[in-house]
């Protein structure tokens, strides 16, 4: 008799992940920090995959999937609980989360305290926390791969937050299946519903705490769980959540074909590096997680946050050093509005703003000196960086 069907659902989504992060690093360990000595690429212990785990349903389930699936294919498996320090007595909890890994087999397994600011909201905050806890683990330890827990309900709720605010296609595209510098952090349950997955901790005993913060209107995403969600199933009959992570696929694929188009476009338009051939500059595409991030004027909500270095035309000038960005005003004019947009800010990332902090406002005024221009004064954008038209050429640089 075999397992729960649950439980087979979720050990198959964490086997085909495990599978796709054996392909991309079949014997050779993660890049390593520039100033680390380089680990031997032989006889070394086997690839290290780890878990975040918050002691929820989802990650307790992606933790037992994980301790099942990878010793049968040749690699360790550890975790990772982060204490937000916002509740009374997480600390204790946190030593709880870390012993029932433990248990589960995973080793090693680490309880990271953090500390949340309070830049972009609390929700925000504590997710940058987060996310600077994993990777400063994942890089203590050598893991080729982090393990996320957030199911199809938490990709609509993505999607849903884009769509209120009114966001652009990258943020309505959700959470990718892999992101993060070097890909990673992975999502093995992005295409199962949140019932399936807490069905598999029953089945397997496995205990769960459930964060009081999830139910607490006072937080955005909460009120979209109980309220939001809730409504439109109602009005508008069973299988939202399934319609808004379809759109979310369908979203991404525009935005990776629009991201792929700008880096060609860029490349044509700039006017301050050498001419294709000319000169030994990378021209790889940028992170799109970046520079061809969503225009929106709030940070998507779930998704790792996108300070990584970039590559490609924009990378390789902020790796000379440079905070000057030239480009061809009548080149751009040409591009489709879309297209144009994404060039623009991969351009004013290029000089020096902040990813973070350059809006759709932002985007929207500069483009203004491309298709409006009247002799307009010069636009200062987050950073400190200067966009003004001269002549023929649109002049981005740091002041």
């Amino acid at each position: 008799m075999g397992p729960h069907p649950a439980v087979a659902a979720i050990r198959l989504a964490v086997r085909r992940v495990l599978h796709d992060v054996l392909v991309d690093f079949p014997t050779s360990p993660p890049p390593q920090p520039a100033l680390a000595p380089a680990p031997a690429l032989t006889g070394g212990p086997a690839p290290l995959v780890l878990v975040a785990c918050s002691g929820g349903a989802d990650s307790m389930a992606l933790a037992s999937a994980l301790a099942f699936e990878a010793p049968k294919l040749g690699l360790r498996a550890g975790g990772v609980t982060v204490d937000h320090g916002l509740q009374a007595g997480s600390d204790v909890r946190a030593a709880e989360v870390a012993e029932r890994l433990r248990l589960l087999g995973l080793e090693p397994v680490e309880s990271v305290a953090v500390a949340v600011g309070r830049e972009g909201g609390p929700e925000a905050a504590a997710r940058d926390a987060r996310y600077a806890a994993l990777d400063a683990a994942a890089e203590r330890h050598g893991a080729v791969a982090v393990l996320l827990g957030h199911t199809r309900d938490d990709q609509a709720e993505t999607v849903l937050l884009g769509l209120a605010r009114g966001s652009g296609i990258r943020s309505l595209s959700g959470m990718a299946q892999v992101s993060g510098a070097h890909g990673r952090y992975r999502r093995p349950f992005l295409r199962l519903d949140r019932q399936t997955v807490r069905r598999a901790c029953l089945a397997q005993s496995l205990p769960v705490w459930d964060d009081p913060h999830n139910v607490d209107p006072a937080y955005t995403r909460s009120r979209v769980r109980h309220e939001a969600l809730p409504v439109l199933e109602k009005a508008l009959g069973k299988g939202v959540v399934e319609a808004l992570a379809r759109t979310a696929q369908l979203s991404r694929d525009d935005a990776d074909a629009l991201d792929a188009w700008a880096a060609r476009a860029e490349a044509e338009v700039r006017t301050d590096l050498p001419p294709a051939g000319a000169a030994p500059t990378a021209t790889a595409s940028t992170d799109q997680a970046s520079a061809g991030q969503a225009f929106t004027d709030q940070t998507p909500t779930g998704q790792a946050p996108t300070g990584q270095a970039s590559t490609g035309t924009a990378g390789a000038a902020q790796a000379r050093g440079a905070d000057l960005v030239e480009l061809d005003a009548v080149g751009l004019h040409a591009l489709p509005t879309a297209v144009r947009r994404r060039v623009l800010r991969r351009a004013a990332i290029a000089a020096g703003a902040p990813a973070g902090s350059l809006f759709a406002r932002h985007i929207e005024e500069v483009d203004r000196l491309i298709t409006g221009w009247r002799g307009q004064r010069p636009l200062n954008l987050p950073g400190r960086v200067e966009v003004r038209r001269e002549g023929g050429r649109l002049v981005i640089r740091q002041g």
